[in-house]
């Protein structure tokens, strides 16, 4: 079940030092060309990027929260052309999701890269960077960078007492029955 899956779900940046098999990753691929997004514009392009030195230098994309994608054995730069959609941050942010259940679903982690908004260094943005690194046209922006392989251990999943079910109202905010 579905649940299932969202419960078992986790952030995981070591991995073990394995590929990921060419199967698994037209299954992830499919997963997010399967993302749904607003109007059918499907304004999101994907690098999949499994050469060593590349995903080395997409590490350091940015200086804090990066650096774990080094040792990924797959990583897939999820980008968008903001020319095609006013939603594209939702529809591309919707995309990495799939992308993160997918290769859980599949028995991988991982880590999703926020990209957006961060910066590589005082004058490059990260998506910038990232962009370079892969080669991106003219126009198409960098958003996010999923890392993925197989777990070095797999985390325990978050209790169901850590849920924040006070962040939840009913017909009005505020009111909890």
């Amino acid at each position: 079940m579905f649940i299932d899956l969202l419960r078992s779900r986790r952030s995981v940046r070591q991995f073990e030092p394995r590929p990921v098999e060419p199967e698994k990753v037209d299954l992830l691929v499919e997963a997010a060309l399967r993302s749904p997004s607003s109007r059918g514009f499907n304004p999101w392009e994907f690098v999949v990027v499994n050469d060593p030195e590349t995903i080395k230098r997409l590490s350091q994309a940015k200086p804090h929260g990066a650096s774990f994608l080094a040792n990924a054995p797959l990583a897939v730069v999820v980008c968008a052309d903001p020319d095609k959609s006013d939603v594209w941050v939702e529809d591309v942010s919707i995309a990495t999701l799939i992308l993160h259940l997918a290769a859980t679903d599949l028995g991988l982690g991982s880590c999703w890269i926020q990209l957006r908004k961060r910066n590589f260094d005082d004058s490059t943005p990260a998506g910038d960077f990232a962009a370079k690194v892969v080669g991106l046209r003219q126009g198409l922006v960098a958003s996010a960078i999923m890392a993925i392989g197989y777990p070095l251990r797999q985390p325990a999943p978050h209790p169901e007492s850590s849920l924040q079910r006070d962040k939840v109202s009913v017909n009005r905010q505020g009111k909890r029955e």
